[in-house]
């Protein structure tokens, strides 16, 4: 994977108001734009950098569920304009792909379809005010699979969404369960993404208190990996083989143990329940992308050495700051060839997205 002789540190450059380019070093990247937006050139190109992995909440949509969006972690739409422009144009962020977390699936059909309908809407309608540096992923009632089949491809056809995000599981159903399939056939004829963004592990939350935001820390990727797991075991991915899904968080915790999938049922043969899968547990991780919000060189690297570089992805989760310097993370990682640089970095997630690499 790593090529010394095509392996260089991305270039950085910046642009004035008037657009005229500013060359800028690796260490000039972190200051403030001041009005500038950074470039990011890989072998003296510039990349379109896509970033899948980006947050905001409706508050209207939040006020149906007598939610205060002040006190929600996530920013509100409001804050996705002027200012979350100028971070991008800080971080070195072209295109984001915004997604609201599913924080309905626990309510009335009715509730839920009219939280989905203003959150689509009104994500529609900030992706067209900014069509150069939004996309967005639609929200969907999955506690009612019927709906939301409607409401994917409305969304798509209609609202111009590239795709959904959805969480982990629906209030204990798995996504493997044969009641969602109309909704991943639908996507699969669409074409469309869906980003799977967990929604922690509620059924250890006794377990979770104490230091260290356990829920979220440990529960988040858990999730992730309990939902693939299913999917994967469940046949899923053999029903729907054109399914395109990407996961938060570089897939969980399954790719770091993916292996000890395939020797499973070797082990205890007494748990297979009958399923026959079309290949090993891990082949089918490598038909699913992930964003790279791993943190570290070695975790990228590991990652793309199980599921293939082509199936990664920028994932910034922007405002929460998990990782500011996401752009810098795959440029200065010392694995990755410029090619493979590129593809991360905006060429693949453009392919999934619809988002051509011109400017």
């Amino acid at each position: 994977m790593h090529d010394h002789n095509h392996t260089h540190a991305g270039e950085l450059q910046f642009v004035d108001c008037q657009g005229h380019a500013l060359t800028a070093t690796n260490e000039a990247a972190a200051q403030p734009g001041g009005g500038r937006r950074r470039q990011v050139i890989v072998a003296g190109k510039r990349v379109k950098t896509i970033d899948v992995h980006a947050h905001c909440v409706i508050p209207k949509a939040l006020e149906l569920q007598g939610k205060d969006h002040t006190k929600e972690r996530g920013p509100d739409i409001g804050y996705v304009g002027a200012r979350r422009l100028r971070e991008m144009d800080e971080q070195g962020i072209d295109v984001e792909a915004i997604s609201i977390n599913p924080h309905w699936y626990m309510e009335g059909r009715d509730k839920a379809v009219e939280i989905c309908k203003i959150n689509n809407e009104t994500l529609a309608e900030l992706c067209a005010a900014h069509p150069d540096r939004f996309v967005g992923f639609a929200a969907l009632t999955l506690q009612a699979p019927d709906v939301a089949v409607q409401q994917l491809e409305h969304a798509v056809k209609k609202l111009g969404m590239r795709g959904a995000a959805i969480g982990g599981s629906v209030v204990g159903d798995e996504f493997a369960n044969p009641k969602f399939d109309a909704v991943w056939r639908k996507a699969e004829d669409l074409g469309i993404l869906l980003f799977i963004h967990p929604q922690s592990t509620p059924e250890l939350n006794n377990r979770f208190k104490g230091n260290g935001w356990l829920a979220n820390t440990i529960g988040n990727p858990l999730d992730t990996t309990i939902a693939l797991s299913h999917i994967i075991f469940e046949g899923t991915l053999d029903k729907f083989p054109g399914l395109k899904i990407c996961s938060a968080h570089g897939g969980g915790f399954l790719p770091s143990y993916a292996p000890r999938s395939d020797n499973s049922l070797r082990v205890a043969p007494e748990m297979d329940t009958g399923v026959k899968l079309k290949k090993k547990p891990t082949e089918y991780m490598r038909d699913m992308y992930y964003d790279t919000l791993v943190f570290t060189d070695e975790a990228l690297r590991h990652l793309a050495h199980e599921v293939g570089v082509e199936r990664l992805v920028i994932g910034t989760d922007h405002p929460i700051p998990w990782q500011a310097d996401s752009i810098n993370h795959v440029l200065n990682c010392p694995h990755f060839n410029d090619a493979q640089k590129r593809m991360m970095l905006g060429e693949t997630a453009g392919k999934l997205l619809g988002i051509s690499q011109e400017f």
